[in-house]
């Protein structure tokens, strides 16, 4: 007598699997389903024949193909080296006033500085190019040394009171506290802070005025319009380094801050000093 069990219902003989009453039905795998299965089995020794496959202890299996997905990823990175290379060698070459009058180039090298820029400057000016406190904006056209893209160039390549570059861009604003009396100091930013917005006590701002054309014409100009050529801020704007105010003017006069930037040629190199010159240029402050 059999053993197997048949399925009333279905007439099909069951596994002798069961589930809370539910009985396992033995039918077949449907025939394609199963050749179907040998075929990628096949195709799988296939496979690992003629390609990389099996790790071993330090590297895999070659396979008869020869494929590399290492090698075509270095063909390609040889390929667009080759491609950028004539542009590297223009930019080389050419001045950045003239990388700038060419769109090709320009075009290049504000991509190239973009990427060296959020490598090697968001630290300080930020992801933006907006800059912080103590950190200036370059998307304005604010600036301390001047914003042609040579000027610019000269900031990047050699600093700002950077001692290990001789060529370095200088200026310090002296300290005040021992040379103008808290009245004085008080007297001097009321007149600065006038030249952008209102002040506390008007009274203060024409013996301010003269305090200012004894001691600080000489860098920031007769009508405090800056001057470049010593990185002296123009103080008639609303921009401010630092902070603006009275009490934030004052604080400057009396113990200023000189902030310092690095020179980048010795890390970056000329071309992409260039670059980042154009890039910088390029953000809309750029004269």
């Amino acid at each position: 007598m059999s053993s197997e069990h048949v399925d009333e219902v279905s007439g099909v003989t069951t596994t002798g699997h069961e589930w809370d009453g539910i009985k396992e039905l033995n039918n077949p795998l449907p025939r394609w389903w199963v050749i179907a299965f040998y075929i990628t089995i096949a195709w799988a020794v296939a496979y690992t024949i003629a390609y990389p496959a099996w790790p071993m202890l330090s590297s895999a299996t070659r396979g008869v193909l020869g494929f590399s997905s290492r090698n075509d990823v270095k063909n390609e990175m040889a390929a667009a080296e080759a491609a950028k290379g004539r542009y590297v060698a223009a930019i080389q070459a050419k001045s950045v006033s003239e990388i700038a009058a060419d769109d090709t180039l320009r075009e290049f090298a504000v991509s190239a500085g973009g990427a060296a820029f959020r490598v090697n400057c968001v630290q300080c000016h930020g992801s933006g190019a907006q800059g912080s406190k103590g950190f200036p904006n370059l998307n304005d056209d604010d600036w301390l040394w001047g914003g042609k893209a040579q000027q610019i160039q000269q900031t990047i390549t050699h600093g700002i009171r950077f001692a290990a570059d001789a060529d370095t861009r200088q200026s310090e604003m002296p300290s005040f506290a021992d040379v103008l009396q808290p009245e004085q100091i008080a007297q001097v930013s009321a007149f600065v802070a006038s030249l952008s917005g209102p002040v506390r006590d008007k009274s203060l701002i024409e013996p301010g005025a003269k305090i200012f054309a004894d001691n600080c014409a000489a860098c920031h100009g007769a009508n405090a319009k800056g001057n470049r050529d010593v990185g002296a801020p123009n103080l008639t704007d609303a921009i401010w380094l630092y902070a603006p105010g009275e009490d934030a003017i004052a604080s400057q006069v009396r113990t200023p801050k000189n902030g310092v930037m690095p020179a980048w040629i010795g890390r970056l190199g000329e071309t992409t000093v260039k670059e980042l010159a154009v890039y910088v240029h390029s953000l809309g402050g750029g004269e």
